[in-house]
């Protein structure tokens, strides 16, 4: 049966039709983890491997990377959006997520409720409920408490009653793994987006596999889809370069002069972050007599750590852990600001340094994973390497100083953001990706 039959017939369920099945039963769901569909599912509908070409190798349908480093994501835009209006019309997804709403994957919520504008039906399986206080306004605004499920055990029933087009995951892990055997289920194709601690740091063992039986692997950056293709033999024309944007139009200058001297990071507070290279950049910072306040926004398991290094440094004036915070908090954070720093070892496309950016606000980050395909050195900010505090410090220093070359890096990094990176422009993407897939 071709895809797009087989998605007839899971849409002709409502009628009472019941869908071909592939695998165990998405009933063995738990708290402690998916049934593995990749080694015990045979291949459905859900995803078959790539054919075989010419010497063995697998071939994927055309799927193909997106626009190289250099280029704007929105120059390759305008042919995607085409093709997805002479393809089949996307009305109804359903997306598998580790946990939602969560404060630190906005970009999840963004990406659904520009969905949702677009008059596209969302289904949200949440495979852990969220236990976070606090929750991003959009959740709210966009309603999709309302289309959230977390019990395990009626995912299956949910999805036949939904009827989706495409099932689509976030993450690698656990979330590409259940919408593979959910799409299985239904007859449906899936697709996933890798971000990247499951591309480095904990992958999945049998990537390569799941990515065979996904109709498309998405990612957010260059270097992570050539990492796809190097490190699990994934066929590059099965991967498709597609960024977490954001909203331009939520993310914006307000027209007020930044607050002076003010550096704003907003990243959970973990390892890979390092964000004790911050507090030792601002220690150099304040020993050269540099005037600054320093804002870091978000929480995580390193807090007691940064504030112990915070008092051991003598930063506690101008230094300032405020925790985590809604989008509209963050807003009105980067707009008051004066550089936005980041200092990761490893990074995926940080959205944080795209809000930043559409907010005006020049940025000084760790030249790692795909910031350097968002922070264009000397145009839209400054990168400095991995590790070096003098280094971002004298980058700091310089923008912090120089409020003319503050201000142009920042007007460039709003109109790269609005051109690359925007929610509306990755969403257009994604339809078209989607469309090419059910025709």
């Amino acid at each position: 049966m071709r895809r797009r039959d087989r998605g007839s017939a899971a849409r002709a369920d409502r009628g009472g039709r019941t869908p071909r099945r592939h695998g165990p039963s998405v009933r063995a769901f738990g708290p402690q983890g998916i049934r593995r569909c990749v080694r015990s599912a045979p291949l459905g509908p859900c995803a078959r491997a790539p054919p075989r070409g010419r010497g063995g190798r697998r071939r994927a349908r055309q799927v193909h990377l997106g626009p190289q480093r250099g280029t704007h994501h929105a120059d390759c835009g305008d042919a995607d959006r085409e093709a997805g209006r002479r393809a089949v019309s996307v009305r109804r997804v359903a997306y598998v997520v580790n946990t939602f709403p969560k404060l630190s994957e906005t970009f999840i919520a963004n990406e659904l409720a520009e969905l949702r504008r677009r008059g596209v039906e969302v289904l949200i399986l949440s495979l852990r409920p969220s236990i976070e206080g606090l929750r991003h306004e959009i959740v709210a605004e966009a309603g999709l408490l309302q289309r959230t499920s977390y019990d395990h055990s009626k995912f299956s029933a949910a999805l036949r009653t939904f009827a989706p087009d495409v099932v689509h995951a976030h993450f690698a892990t656990e979330p590409a793994e259940a919408a593979c055997e959910l799409a299985g289920e239904l007859g449906v194709p899936f697709t996933f987006t890798a971000h990247g601690h499951d591309i480095y740091r904990r992958p999945p063992a049998d990537f390569a596999r799941r990515a065979a039986r996904a109709a498309a692997v998405v990612t957010v950056s260059q270097v992570n889809a050539r990492t796809i293709v190097e490190r699990f033999d994934v066929p590059a024309e099965h991967v498709r370069v597609i960024a977490c944007g954001v909203d331009t139009s939520r993310f914006r200058p307000n027209g007020a002069p930044a607050l002076p001297r003010r550096i704003v990071c907003v990243a959970r507070l973990v390892p890979i972050k390092n964000l004790g290279l911050l507090l030792e950049a601002c220690s150099v910072l304040r020993s050269r007599g540099v005037e600054f306040r320093a804002v870091l926004v978000g929480d995580g398991r390193c807090r007691g750590e940064l504030e112990a290094a915070r008092e051991r440094l003598g930063l506690a004036d101008t230094f300032e852990l405020v925790g985590a915070a809604t989008q509209r908090r963050v807003v009105s954070l980067w707009q008051g600001a004066a550089v936005a720093a980041l200092t990761s070892d490893s990074e995926g496309m940080p959205v944080s340094l795209m809000e930043a950016g559409a907010c005006g606000i020049p940025a000084v980050a760790t030249a790692v994973g795909g910031v350097p395909e968002l922070v264009d050195h000397g145009i839209t900010g400054f990168l400095v390497p991995a590790g070096d505090a003098p280094a971002l410090a004298a980058a700091l220093e310089q923008l912090l100083h120089d409020q003319d070359l503050a201000a142009r890096l920042g007007a460039a990094a709003r109109v790269k953001v609005q051109r690359s990176f925007s929610i509306a422009g990755q969403v257009d993407r994604l339809l078209s990706l989607w469309s090419e897939v059910l025709a």
